[in-house]
């Protein structure tokens, strides 16, 4: 099994308790348990263009989930589940995004593409004992998130717009789906420090599976959380996370996040950065992104990004004995999108959106890529209730 126990800093963003569909289910007078569903759909077209190729998919990235949680003994526990349709909605060898890397696929690196997430995306129990000022945090999880990074993208308020990875997902938060992970942490007047053990490898190519946990990876995070603000400092040991490289990465990743109003109008936003330090170079990335409530029926979200890529090397592990350093391509894009919201029942809200992506192409990319661009169309789906806040 694996362990996922969230602490402050990001506990208020992915803590179970959050609203979502909340079900009550009652054992005589006490509550018993407090249930929560929750869920992302975003279904459209995504053309992406690049010197060479012109790619394009029909896809749906999507996510549901089931959580709940019940006082148990001197403390609360809680379980989580979620569930992702991408192995069955995103293209065999992943949804197409210029200059997108990270994990192997189908025998090779992803290169311009991201993956599809697995069938089971979480699931885990944990448990918080309070005593006086302070929470102790507990956790078990069979697929899970240690204590590294941010918010994951898909569920962060400033993104929750966008139906795009960041193109500094692998420096980042892209262990939140990590099979095999054991956290315990400590809380106190906002500010939590956790530790994680879990398996570092980022997940095969079945995706309908859970893979076999081995606790061969650790990571620390410290965090703060007070009204509409959190901010995380973490760092990571990571052994052999790609399956074609031979070596150990350290990842280290810093973010402050807004989720409130900017004037009348709800707002959040993110500013992160990730860097990994792998044999081949230090990779850094940056990350800018934002989502602005602007009219009772209009979003406007965007997402600027500056990341060093090793792109043109990517490929099989060095001999025995010989290290290659990698050739570094500092990239950026910038993309720009709205969603105006079409229905708005009981059941959910639905929108109608669209994005635009440019880029900034170094010159010893040129060559292969030119002046790229892209941009999506969309309907998307979310429940009512998750429109200010996230559960994972």
């Amino acid at each position: 099994m694996v362990v996922a126990m969230l602490g402050a800093g990001s506990a208020r963003a992915q803590d179970p308790a959050m609203p979502g569909h909340q079900h009550m289910v009652m054992e005589g007078a006490t509550p018993a348990w407090t249930w929560t569903t929750d869920g992302s759909i975003f279904f459209g077209y995504n053309y992406q263009q690049r010197t060479f190729t012109d790619f394009s998919a029909w896809e749906s990235q999507n996510w549901f989930m089931l959580a709940g949680q019940r006082t148990l003994g001197p403390g609360t526990f809680s379980f989580d589940g979620m569930l992702s349709l991408e192995p069955f909605t995103v293209n065999t060898i992943g949804s197409p995004q210029v200059f997108q890397a990270g994990e192997t696929y189908h025998g090779g690196p992803i290169i311009d593409r991201q993956h599809p997430h697995d069938l089971i995306m979480g699931l885990g129990a944990k448990y918080r004992i309070p005593r006086g000022r302070v929470t102790f945090l507990l956790g078990v999880d069979a697929v899970g998130a240690p204590a590294l990074g941010p918010t994951p993208f898909m569920h962060r308020a400033s993104a929750r717009d966008d139906p795009e990875a960041p193109l500094i997902h692998h420096y980042t938060d892209s262990t939140h789906i990590t099979p095999g992970v054991l956290t315990a942490g400590v809380e106190a007047r906002g500010v939590a420090v956790e530790g994680s053990w879990f398996r570092g490898e980022e997940p095969n190519d079945n995706r309908l599976n859970i893979d076999e946990p081995r606790f061969d990876s650790w990571s620390g995070r410290v965090g703060w959380a007070g009204g509409p603000w959190r901010t995380q400092f973490s760092g990571a040991h990571l052994h052999r996370p790609e399956t074609l490289e031979l070596t150990d990465i350290t990842r280290l990743t810093a973010s402050i996040e807004y989720d409130g109003a900017l004037g009348s109008r709800p707002f959040a936003a993110t500013l992160l950065w990730g860097e990994n330090r792998e044999v081949h170079g230090i990779l850094d990335g940056y990350l800018l992104e934002w989502d602005l409530r602007a009219t009772g029926h209009g979003t406007v979200y965007g997402r600027a990004e500056s990341a060093a890529k090793d792109l043109l090397d990517l490929g099989g592990p060095d001999p025995p004995g010989f290290i290659e350093f990698h050739r570094i391509s500092h990239v950026a894009a910038l993309t720009l999108g709205y969603v105006h919201d079409v229905s708005q029942q009981r059941w959910g809200r639905i929108g109608i959106g669209g994005d635009a992506t440019v880029y900034h192409v170094p010159d010893n990319m040129l060559e292969f890529y030119g002046a790229p661009h892209s941009f999506h169309v969309f309907v998307r789906y979310r429940p009512l209730a998750m429109s200010r806040a996230h559960v994972h």
